[in-house]
């Protein structure tokens, strides 16, 4: 079965999540992904654990399905087989911080002189432009300075970080779609272009809930636990042995929730809790009573309740828990595949499921340099010139 990008090439300079992901998920679909590590150490994720017989499963968690180069920039041949290597690429993701690639000859300028229709994608923490732009910049502060970190956490509580990297993962997202949009572009009208996206940037569009109260009534997100900020009861509750999530987020469920489940009919009509909007201004005085209603049977019997009425709810999980879910076993969103170092080894599935091009996982994480000579021998180098690269530290 064919897949969407088959034809697509990418060359991916980046490294450790952002990048990686972005051109991961390319690869899922059928993209030729290379990854120039930088040599002689490659990713800096090769040095993150846990390792499994020496390799990291940092690295193979997003690195599937790619083709490995270990390539010395800063030697002149080594800038030269890149060169090469670009000049027939649809797509360069990078991630230095910016002014690097200016240094190292490899910038937009410089390629899209020798590849017109190259889509060059650069990720990086504060973006090209603005007065943080050559700052260093990690998910961690890029959840600092958009706002993020200091809404989450419990009311009255200290900053709390999202448990993922999640502005990592939205600027991956953002690279994906921006990528894949300049791409149908380039088929229209025959023209590559230059993508700036930046982490801060691309977890910020996501709050569009918390902007709208901003812009619309000047409020400020605060700390609100599991709360929704505009609708209620949308929350987590403690239960008799646990918690467990309600979603009666519209009139509808809150009334059925009201009188089939907790039995409280008269809170339909209670002022405090009235409408959606209203409960939502008063959802601690909510919640302080829901659970005392709650706390009298364990979680499953309200989720069978809850799921007989056609009310949103769910457990709370702990990642072990997720990872052997049966719905989440059945949407196979955990994978195994053989590994030549590592031996079998389990990976996150696909998220999307396409009826014609569906993700297919074509071969593990590359070893360091592991297809170096094979790549070589696709730009016209012999084995004489693969040797002496070796010898002058242009590959490894």
């Amino acid at each position: 079965m064919k897949q969407a990008l088959e034809g697509m090439k990418v060359v991916d300079l980046s490294q450790v999540l952002a990048g990686p992901y972005c051109t991961m998920v390319l690869a899922d679909m059928g993209a030729e992904v290379i990854k120039v590590e930088k040599y002689p150490n490659g990713d800096d994720t090769r040095t993150m654990g846990p390792y499994v017989n020496e390799e990291s499963y940092s690295y193979m968690m997003v690195n599937r399905n790619k083709k490995g180069m270990c390539l010395n920039l800063k030697t002149e041949e080594g800038l030269n087989i890149f060169y090469k290597l670009i000049k027939d690429a649809d797509v360069l993701v990078e991630n230095y911080r910016p002014g690097v690639t200016k240094k190292l000859k490899i910038d937009y300028e410089t390629l899209q002189s020798m590849n017109p229709n190259l889509i060059y994608c650069s990720i990086s923490g504060y973006g090209q432009t603005g007065p943080y732009s050559r700052k260093g910049g990690f998910d961690i502060m890029a959840q600092g300075l958009s706002g993020i970190m200091d809404m989450t956490g419990e009311k009255g509580g200290k900053p709390v970080k999202v448990g993922i990297a999640i502005h990592d993962i939205a600027a991956a997202q953002t690279a994906i779609q921006s990528i894949l949009s300049a791409y149908i572009h380039r088929l229209k009208e025959g023209k590559g272009q230059y993508i700036d996206v930046s982490l801060v940037d691309s977890g910020l569009a996501w709050t569009v809930w918390e902007a709208a109260g901003f812009f619309g009534k000047g409020q400020v997100p605060a700390k609100n636990g599991t709360a929704h900020r505009v609708s209620a009861p949308y929350q987590g509750f403690r239960t008799k042995d646990g918690h467990i999530l309600v979603g009666a987020g519209n009139q509808k469920l809150w009334e059925k929730l009201c009188t089939y489940v907790i039995k409280k009919p008269e809170w339909i009509e209670e002022p405090r809790f009235l409408t959606n909007s209203i409960r939502a201004e008063n959802v601690e005085e909510l919640e302080k009573e829901m659970e005392s209603i709650l706390a009298t049977e364990s979680s499953e019997y309200w989720l069978h309740l809850l799921d007989q009425f056609g009310i949103p709810s769910g457990p709370i999980l702990s990642y072990d828990q997720t990872l052997e879910n049966e719905h989440i076993l059945s949407r196979d969103m955990v994978i195994e595949y053989e590994h030549p170092v590592a031996g079998k080894i389990k990976n996150l599935g696909f998220p999307a499921k396409f009826s014609e091009t569906p993700g297919e996982v074509r071969n593990p994480a590359p070893l360091l340099g592991q297809h170096n000579e094979d790549l070589l021998q696709e730009l016209g180098y012999g084995a004489d010139s693969i040797k002496s690269f070796q010898e002058k530290k242009v590959i490894k």
